[in-house]
């Protein structure tokens, strides 16, 4: 890697298909097996595959009965989230050691910002490999991992090897690493998206990075100057630990555009319980809403709202997005991306001894519930239970 001092130094680390990996490590007989762990056979749908069932076209998010066709021979098995949990905290705890940068994306994947730990550590790659032994040693799983001066391109290198991978891209390196990948390497670049840039003869890093950014911006608006960025490998954005996040929120950019306002009632709904679990996870609540939309031209626009008090209830978030969606033309324009984010964090205990004079009874029963819900998403899973407008979804 490159010791020039503002060069920063940057580590994703990915663990390879972390809920089987842990069934196997928790019962070494399913070793070598396809393991696929997901929801119920009926209307389940796969949360992560072994790279045995991988072979076979299993992927996550596809549903349980074209899993069961695919691989009629494979090990299907609930998915066990406290567990998952216990052991991802556990390669946290591995991570951290190495940097106090570090930011998780999701229960098995996250940043680490090495640029201040060359003295104590050694360089990035040296540092990448001491995490994957640690994690190794002590936890019995594989870790892959993307080394760069950036976020992007780190993410892309730690996927490029998988799995037990490790791809290093000095600074120097980055363009000739970008320029042959296909645009669908870069996140966010759906199928659809990847149609519209085949028409303009786009189909490499190279051949985005060559095209004028106004003939991308006419195209795809502000976005277009964004994958034009990327598709050189600049992107600026740092490593923030958890504890400094500014916001939660999810999205979901759909396979084929929402035209009806039901549907997208639907699928705010969903977003809704995800990120109040995660709030109510973090022991964090939120005062300021705000609701996505991106439509199928890519024009974005977001609405906001402040409550009266900061939240972490799921009913509460969706009843105020719902209210928001009446400022939009979601049913009157194709919408390809909904997301919903919380903003003006609080520590729920240290809003607790305040709250206790606050809350009426419905809140308390509200909070009760709550408490209750996340019991049964911890012992059996996200799919366990949900609201019942959400059942055919």
């Amino acid at each position: 890697m490159d010791r020039n001092p503002k060069t920063r130094a940057i580590i994703h680390l990915d663990m390879d298909a972390f809920y089987p990996a842990v069934e196997v490590r928790d019962n070494p007989e399913l070793k070598g097996k396809p393991v696929i762990v997901g929801g119920s056979r009926e209307r389940g749908v796969v949360s992560s595959a072994s790279y045995e069932a991988r072979k076979f076209g299993v992927h996550s998010a596809q549903p349980i009965a074209k899993a069961l066709h695919l691989c009629p021979h494979g090990i299907f098995l609930p998915v066990r989230m406290s567990r998952y949990r216990e052991v991802s905290l556990q390669v946290f705890e591995i991570f951290r050691r190495f940097t106090p940068l570090v930011e998780p994306l999701s229960i098995d994947e996250g940043f680490l910002d090495v640029t201040g730990s060359a003295r104590l550590f050694g360089r990035p790659d040296d540092i990448a490999r001491k995490i994957k032994k640690a994690v190794l040693r002590e936890t019995e799983l594989t870790v892959s991992a993307g080394v760069a001066p950036s976020k992007f391109v780190a993410k892309i290198a730690s996927d490029m090897e998988k799995p037990d991978g490790l791809t290093i891209v000095p600074e120097k390196r980055v363009r000739e690493f970008l320029d042959p990948l296909p645009v669908s390497r870069m996140w966010g670049v759906g199928r659809v998206t990847q149609e519209a840039l085949a028409k303009l003869n786009i189909r490499t890093f190279r051949d985005l990075s060559r095209t004028p950014v106004e003939t991308l911006e006419r195209r795809f608006g502000i976005y277009g100057a964004k994958m034009h960025q990327l598709s050189m490998g600049i992107d600026e954005r740092r490593v923030e630990p958890e504890h400094d996040a500014k916001s939660i929120g999810r999205e979901e950019t759909f396979h084929e555009d929402i035209t009806e306002v039901d549907q997208a009632k639907k699928e705010l709904m969903a977003l809704a319980d995800k990120i109040a679990r995660r709030m109510r996870q973090d022991r964090l609540r939120g005062r300021s809403v705000t609701l996505k939309v991106k439509y199928s031209d890519f024009v974005l626009i977001t609405r906001s709202a402040t409550l009266p008090r900061p939240t972490d209830d799921a009913s509460e978030i969706y009843t105020n997005v719902y209210s928001l969606l009446g400022k939009t033309l979601v049913g009157k324009r194709p919408v390809r991306l909904l997301g919903i984010s919380l903003s003006q964090l609080v520590n729920a205990g240290m809003e607790g001894q305040l709250s206790l004079f606050l809350e009426d009874e419905a809140s308390k029963k509200k909070k009760g519930l709550n408490t209750a819900l996340d019991s049964i998403y911890e012992k059996f899973g996200d799919k366990a239970i949900r609201p019942g407008t959400l059942v055919t979804k």
